[in-house]
């Protein structure tokens, strides 16, 4: 049953115990699952992996504080999704426009690589923050843990509607699923995530949400 999320949440023991060993380590991080940020009525939701270790999971916002959130605070502010293009702490002033951010596992992972099994207990989480949404909302998943993690929450068949880059989904509840590479250091660094790739996305995106706009 979907429920709601707390940054009390210690349903994973292994991620727990690594939270622990982390806040011993960096006493002055976040260092607990990490609330989703953003518009309270969004009309796009962005669907993460997991905090990183020193971005979300030391800031406590997810994206903010570490690489991956540099090209997609960019993007979102390009795009109008945000008021400031640089994210850099909790209490910098960023705010985001009919937007909001997640992600698919709420808690630091070892080794950023969640295990299924908590990929799994923490949909829940992901299933309360789409049920709750307009029909007609774009998602964006990053990356293909992202992507299934969303085709989870909606009870959806994974085989049938693929990850891909730029793909597109229609999925039956009237939410509109958008793919994306993740907007990882890695993928920046190798140039398989391209800042045009990534705003070509972010066209489309715009473009729907801003065509149901205008609609009476």
């Amino acid at each position: 049953m979907p429920k709601t999320f707390s940054t009390d949440c210690a349903d994973c023991p292994r991620l727990s115990e690594f939270l622990i060993q982390v806040r011993h380590k960096h006493p002055d991080y976040f260092a607990k699952p990490v609330p989703p940020f953003g518009a309270d009525s969004p009309r796009l939701l962005i669907v993460g992996l997991a905090p990183g270790m020193h971005g979300a999971n030391r800031t406590g916002r997810p994206f903010t504080g570490d690489h991956a959130g540099i090209l997609l605070y960019e993007t979102l502010h390009r795009f109008g999704f945000s008021n400031q293009a640089h994210s850099e702490h909790a209490k910098d002033g960023l705010k985001l426009i009919a937007c909001k951010i997640t992600n698919a596992v709420k808690c630091l992972p070892p080794e950023n690589k969640p295990e299924r099994i908590e990929i799994k207990q923490c949909n829940n989480y992901l299933q309360d923050e789409l049920n709750v949404l307009d029909e007609n909302v774009s998602v964006l998943a990053l990356g293909q843990i992202a992507h299934q993690a969303v085709l989870m929450a909606q009870g959806l068949k994974i085989k049938e509607f693929p990850f891909g880059h730029a793909a597109e989904h229609q999925l039956p509840s009237g939410l509109t699923l958008f793919d994306s590479y993740h907007c990882s250091r890695y993928n920046t660094q190798t140039r398989r995530l391209t800042p045009e790739m990534f705003q070509a996305v972010f066209t489309r995106i715009r473009s729907k949400i801003d065509l149901i706009s205008s609609q009476p």
